[in-house]
């Protein structure tokens, strides 16, 4: 039986790797331009900017950043029921 407390060391520090990395991301910015369109994203999928003829479509830019924040939310809520499932959650 591993010990309970070196579990919740190990925890913490992926935690903390976890949210190192997250930082690192928001803080690179990608850019991809396809003919008219040019989208500016951050690496943790949070659109800056998209532009059609140069011109900022901030409507297009919000809908986007919607859809991502629900996929995101989908896919934490299956994380978290697949780490209850292994007797790491609440």
């Amino acid at each position: 039986m591993q010990n309970p407390f070196k579990m919740l060391g190990d925890l913490k520090k992926m935690q903390e790797q976890a949210a190192q990395i997250q930082k690192e991301l928001e803080s690179q910015i990608f850019t991809s331009e396809q003919g008219r369109i040019s989208v500016v994203i951050t690496g943790n999928q949070h659109i800056v900017e998209v532009r059609i003829d140069g011109q900022n479509v901030q409507e297009l830019v919000d809908v986007l950043n919607s859809a991502i924040k629900q996929s995101q939310q989908a896919a934490a809520g299956k994380l978290a029921q697949i780490s209850q499932s292994m007797g790491l959650g609440q």
